[in-house]
């Protein structure tokens, strides 16, 4: 079975599709089906109620089963934002600088054990008989005081992942990083879940 995946993000959708095969998932972008896919607005206030608007729009689009994900960053100090606004932080969507600059300027004086954070992921998958799964992965750390490393994307320069040594998310290769991230900890379980009702082998 051939899954959609449902992101115009070419960063995300590759680190989705790297996960994602290992697992036993086998994806196409809408490029690669052939398909014109809608970008569905994000009005969701929770990374589950986004997750789930992409998914069925793709599906209703396609005829196909459809995996898509909402995530971002919640900071503790800020009573979970930037949440799901993580990729429009600074107002314009996608401008990762802006939005690490203000995010920094946010938690500026804070010390370290103030700092903590955590990325979420919440992963969908939609089949065209209306079945629904939903599953969440999380990757607990600490926002930094500056950027470093020169991977990833989104803030992912400034987020220190507690199993990591001390280094920032983008400082991480590929593989460390799909080990330990917060899409890898949400699309393990929803493969665990597919292949439960055997949906997938």
């Amino acid at each position: 079975m051939i899954f959609l995946l449902a992101t115009h993000n070419t960063k995300k959708r590759a680190e989705l599709a790297r996960i994602l095969a290992p697992l036993g998932i086998e994806v196409q972008t809408a490029e690669e089906a052939g398909i014109d896919l809608t970008d569905v607005e994000e009005t969701g206030e929770t990374f589950a109620q986004n997750a789930l608007l992409k998914a069925v729009n793709g599906c209703r689009e396609s005829g196909m089963p459809c995996v898509a994900d909402d995530s971002g960053l919640a900071v503790d100090a800020l009573d979970g934002a930037p949440g799901v606004y993580s990729a429009r932080y600074a107002g314009g969507h996608g401008n990762d600088d802006k939005n690490m600059d203000k995010l920094l300027s946010a938690l500026s004086g804070l010390p370290m054990e103030r700092r903590a954070a955590q990325f979420v992921c919440t992963a969908c998958c939609v089949f065209p008989d209306g079945t629904q799964i939903l599953t969440r992965g999380e990757c607990p750390g600490h926002i930094a005081f500056a950027r470093s490393g020169s991977g990833g994307f989104g803030y992912d320069p400034i987020f220190l992942p507690d199993e990591a040594d001390g280094r920032s998310m983008a400082a991480l290769s590929d593989e460390e990083k799909d080990a330990i991230s917060h899409r890898r900890r949400a699309l393990e379980k929803l493969a665990a879940a597919l292949k439960e009702r055997r949906l997938v082998r």
